[in-house]
């Protein structure tokens, strides 16, 4: 989301409606090409191209058929049946920006015992908030390949949401994928693949929500570049961004992992500001109806980004359920799409209201299927201000005082659970001669300013929105408020005796290396969200590129020309290009800090001296050049009305385009070395379930729901008497509401009807058919630590499908993972890993069903190493044999 102050969106309110809110670009040069652009090549720039099409898909189906929510739901139905149109209209709009304690709030029903419901960023902590945990970013909890982390922090999360009063949790992400490598986002994911982004947005769903919080998956979908995302105000004037996608690739890839969060019963999805194929996020019906609520069989609640809602019925109608945070064309200014224009569009018959129902029933349901009904917390701080007391509602310009602050302390033990995400997520990329670990008793030569604290604070960047100091989370909404932030050098210097430390990030001149000298380089690469620009940088690496920030390389190979031994450490938003210095005699050790959190320095000491093997690996690839992408995934600039993204690479991101075209990357995706080794011996492969080209058939949709059809009075909806109404805040009574009738003048999108769409085929369940999580195979391999030092060990099994496959795929997918726990010197472990229908299936346009290519001849291969391209173990579908030393299927790392 886009979160911005009062004061600031006030002002840019009078002065620009976009600025901060799409991106902070130069205007006069992109209205200067804008106006160069006109003309012939108007009607091309502003068209989704030919095959991406925004199919209707109305109306929207009802939740409530899904037997695990069939409870929820049935409490659900007693309270909405005896709902005002009032009670049902305020549960579903925000009450406006700033206009409540958190960052969302929407209105309340109170004579069921439902309060006004906080909705409260982020994906790695509680945003805008004091006394919680800075946990690290989604990235480096993908690096740690670690599903049952992944678990433990999604339930810290939970636990400190709910400790604080929080109602629903914006997170966890996994939009954007991480389909453009400077895309601004990326870090709040956890990987460019969609299985491992899949497990990581699942587990953390999981660990949420088993405290009650209500977690939001986001962001549907498409969202892979910053710049140009949002709708300029006033809307129309220039749309938002447009993500083409085909169908294959959206559920191959885009989709698969909302579609597992779905599965994991999660409550709330969050759209996104861009556009897919032309229509809004927020009101496109094909991506809520038709993929979320029919297809994916998704129970809960739809909601949109902040300020992301652009029309009224158009989005009801769609499908959207909860409008955040309410405001309509320009906030601030008391307006709203919904609210009273709501209460409207119902009264005069525009909108259903079966529709209307349908929303609230959702909201409802969901708060009833997380328990909130039972003594959850209201709200106990602000994000508005850090003191105890102050305006209720700030956005207005008179406001009631309220308690602000109580200064609760949720952070327990959780910091323990930050360190061991941080520590396990480091990823040793390269350790030569054994560099590492170090020694405590080591002359160690400290430069970099990624090593110290930000010197005015942790917290001196509004949600970070800077890069100095040491880079622990990238910029935006996503971020938290650190409680502290331990720096690398001060936990280097509790370790070490021998440290001298240069906080600049020019390198200084006039130094003297003794030969036994060891250097150690900090160098960072940031990132984040498009209402701030940070050093050129507009959300997305638009300036910096992939190359490290602050003269970074150059700080390197300085280094290096004077220290024989030099260890590069990288906090990073994502990959970045290291081939200025990695081949450079003198650097011995590469070590990806990801984006640590708020315990950078304890986790990276622990593996720089050797008290934890490393055991992170590598959540997307890093290619020698940036030329190794398509062309595709290139940044976009500035286009008349709206920027056409379209993309025409498909399936083939990160490692599958670089298989595809025999790209050796230089370091490949799942990379990671330890100070250990080890042995993967005794494959097996086992069936499951008989391979069968098409999943048994869906069962038909339970029962839904059902509610009287009768308009309802409008004095529901008029003003109650004696009133104390707050300005800007977004109500749903209307004046006069008597004279509003019925309308037949409204033109309705195109494709809309009444009549339910028939069950699609791919349905049946959250996330799908049932039939798609069938166990088709399971894989065993003993992993056995022929090292050393005790230490975890990554399995990986990517399908290789088979020879005869008459579509078009990926070389090699990863497609199941599992680590180990820790593993003493000579220990093994059997590590077994299931292959679902879904993990073998290609999505068929033409039948919409997940097919698998079954082959009487040609075996599936599945291919069994440490990353995409550690590849020699194979097990075979049709013989049922594994077997070692077998030719890569995919080019080896340069």
């Amino acid at each position: 989301m886009a979160r911005i102050t009062f004061f600031s969106a006030l002002l840019l309110t009078l002065t620009s409606f976009s600025l901060s809110l799409v991106r902070t670009p130069n205007f006069a040069a992109d209205i200067n090409r804008a106006q160069q652009l006109q003309g012939s090549s108007k009607d091309k720039r502003d068209s989704v191209p030919a095959g991406y099409v925004a199919a209707p898909y109305y109306p929207a189906p009802p939740g409530g058929w899904v037997s695990s929510w069939a409870a929820a739901y049935a409490k659900a139905q007693k309270v909405v049946a005896n709902m005002t149109l009032a009670e049902k209209v305020n549960l579903t709009t925000g009450t406006g920006m700033s206009m409540g304690p958190c960052v969302g709030n929407t209105g309340s029903a109170l004579r069921f015992g439902i309060p006004s419901l906080c909705l409260q960023d982020s994906a790695l902590g509680i945003g805008a908030t004091d006394n919680i945990t800075a946990f690290p970013a989604g990235i480096t909890v993908g690096a740690t390949w670690n599903k049952a982390l992944a678990y433990a922090r999604g339930v810290a999360l939970g636990t400190e949401a709910r400790g604080k009063g929080v109602n629903i949790q914006l997170g966890p992400v996994v939009g954007p994928i991480g389909r453009k490598p400077r895309g601004g986002r990326n870090w709040e994911g956890f990987g460019a693949d969609p299985v491992l982004q899949a497990w990581g947005g699942a587990e953390t769903v999981k660990g949420i929500q088993a405290n009650g919080v209500i977690a939001t998956i986001k962001h549907f979908i498409g969202n892979e570049q910053e710049a140009y995302r949002m709708d300029i105000i006033p809307h129309g004037l220039m749309k938002a961004i447009s993500s083409n996608i085909d169908d294959r690739t959206l559920h191959e890839l885009y989709s698969w992992p909302f579609a597992e969060a779905i599965r994991a019963g999660v409550g709330a999805v969050m759209t996104s500001y861009n556009d897919v194929n032309g229509s809004a996020s927020s009101q496109n019906s094909m991506m809520i109806n038709g993929i979320l609520k029919d297809e994916f069989g998704f129970q809960g609640l739809v909601m949109t980004d902040w300020l992301a809602q652009i029309g009224g019925v158009s989005s009801a109608l769609a499908g959207l359920d909860m409008a955040m945070p309410g405001d309509g064309a320009i906030p601030f200014l008391g307006l709203a799409y919904w609210a009273f224009e709501l209460s409207t569009s119902v009264l005069n018959g525009t909108v259903p209201l079966n529709r209307l129902n349908d929303m609230v029933t959702r909201i409802v349901a969901t708060w009833y299927q997380l328990g909130q009904d039972q003594d959850y917390p209201l709200p106990n701080f602000s994000s508005n201000t850090a003191d105890p007391t102050g305006p209720c509602y700030p956005a207005a310009l008179l406001s009631p005082t309220c308690v602000t602050n109580q200064y609760v302390n949720v952070q327990s033990d959780h910091a323990k659970v930050a360190r061991n995400v941080s520590r396990e997520a480091i990823t040793l990329l390269k350790n030569v001669n054994n560099a590492l670990p170090l020694s405590t008793s080591a002359s160690l030569k400290i430069f970099g300013s990624d090593a110290e604290n930000n010197p005015a604070g942790p917290n001196a960047c509004t949600q970070r929105s800077c890069n100095t100091g040491i880079l622990g989370m990238g910029w935006g909404s996503g971020t938290a408020n650190y409680p502290y932030l331990d720096a690398p050098i001060d936990a280097i210097k509790r370790k070490a005796a021998n440290v001298t430390y240069y906080s600049s990030d020019s390198f200084p001149s006039g130094l003297t290396a003794a030969a036994s000298d060891i250097a150690v380089v900090f160098v960072t690469s940031d990132s984040g969200e498009n209402q701030y620009t940070v050093e050129g940088n507009d959300g997305d690496r638009s300036s910096s590129g992939l190359y490290t920030w602050h003269s970074g390389d150059t700080l390197i190979e300085a280094a290096a020309a004077k220290y024989a031994t030099v260890i590069v450490v990288v906090h990073t938003v994502g990959p970045i290009l290291v081939e200025n210095w990695i081949d450079l005699p003198s650097v011995k050790a590469v070590v990806f800090a990801h984006l640590p959190g708020q315990e950078a320095g304890d986790s990276l000491t622990d593996i720089l001296f050797g008290e934890y093997s490393p055991s992170g690996h590598l959540p997307y690839s890093i290619p020698v050049a940036e030329s190794n992408y398509p062309s595709s995934v290139s940044l976009l600039g500035f286009e008349f009305f709206q920027v056409q993204d379209t993309f025409s690479e498909g399936l083939y991101i990160d490692y599958r385009y670089l298989n595809k075209h025999s790209i050796a990357p230089r370091f490949a995706f799942g990379h990671g070395l330890s100070y250990t080794t080890f042995s993967r011996t005794s494959a097996t492969i086992t069936t499951v379930t008989a391979l069968s080209s098409t999943p048994p058939a869906r069962a038909p949709k339970g029962s839904t729901p059902v509610y009287s059809t009768s308009i309802p009075p409008a004095s529901e909806v008029a003003w109650p008497t004696g009133f104390n109404k707050i300005w800007r805040y977004l109500y749903p009574y209307v004046d006069d509401p008597e004279s509003i009738t019925a309308t037949n003048t409204f033109v309705y999108p195109a494709g809309y009807q009444t009549t339910p769409q028939p069950d699609p085929v791919a349905g049946g369940d959250q996330g799908g058919n049932p039939a798609l999580w069938d166990v088709m195979f399971t894989i065993s391999v003993k992993v056995t630590n022929t090292g050393t030092v005790a230490g975890k060990d990554v399995v990986m099994v990517f399908v290789q499908y088979p020879s005869d496959n008459p579509w078009d795929t990926p070389i090699i997918q990863l497609r199941a993972f599992e680590k180990t726990d820790t593993l003493a010197k000579g220990a093994s472990k059997v590590v077994t890993l299931q292959i679902t229908r879904k993990d073998l299936s290609i999505w068929d346009v033409v039948s919409q069903n997940w097919i698998i290519p079954v082959s009487k001849t040609a075996p599936f291969l599945f291919w069994i190493g440490g990353s995409s391209a550690n590849l020699t173990l194979a097990c075979e579908s049709l013989s049922k044999t594994c077997s070692g030393g077998r030719v890569s299927p995919v080019v080896v790392p340069v």
